[in-house]
């Protein structure tokens, strides 16, 4: 296994990470279950661990695809968006340290603080998910939105041409 390989093993991991911990942390918020509240914070720290993971992989990735012949620029842009999206990871990752030990203190600001890493994993996981798309479009010609399917039109070309001669 590559560097190449691991990191699209591993991107996975914050994007789907934070998507099931927020909606652990809404259901715990809802519900009033501390537990629950705590468990979505482990997600988030543990998304913030295995978003790290990635990003140690990336550099390795790059140059492995960059030999491939793929275009430094959209290789760039996913970096520079991966570079944002782990700030954020990172400040969601300590808040959720800090709720942890707010609500084993039983702190009456605990409930805000949830609130407030709420939003922020939602903010977050918004990111993530553009973060992943363009990664995804670095390989994956057909996701990317300014392309022109030249094969498509050449086949049209092609069918019209043999119909005109019938």
């Amino acid at each position: 296994m590559n560097q190449a390989h691991l990191h699209m093993v591993l991107n996975h991991f914050p994007i789907i990470g934070l998507m099931f911990g927020i909606g652990v942390l809404i259901y715990g918020i809802i519900k009033k279950h501390t537990i629950l509240v705590n468990t979505a914070y482990v997600i988030f720290i543990i998304c913030m661990i295995m978003g790290k993971a990635t990003m140690m992989t990336g550099e390795g990735a790059e140059e492995i695809t960059e030999e491939l012949g793929i275009s430094h620029d959209l290789i760039h842009e996913h970096e520079e968006m991966a570079e944002t999206f782990m700030k954020l990871l990172y400040v969601l990752g300590i808040l959720s340290v800090a709720g942890l030990v707010v609500n084993t203190k039983k702190h009456a600001k605990a409930f805000i603080l949830s609130l407030i890493i709420l939003i922020l994993a939602i903010s977050t996981s918004i990111l993530s998910i553009k973060v992943g798309n363009s990664g995804g479009e670095i390989r994956h010609t057909e996701i990317r939105e300014n392309i022109t399917n030249s094969n498509t039109s050449e086949s049209n070309l092609e069918e019209e041409s043999t119909n005109d001669d019938h």
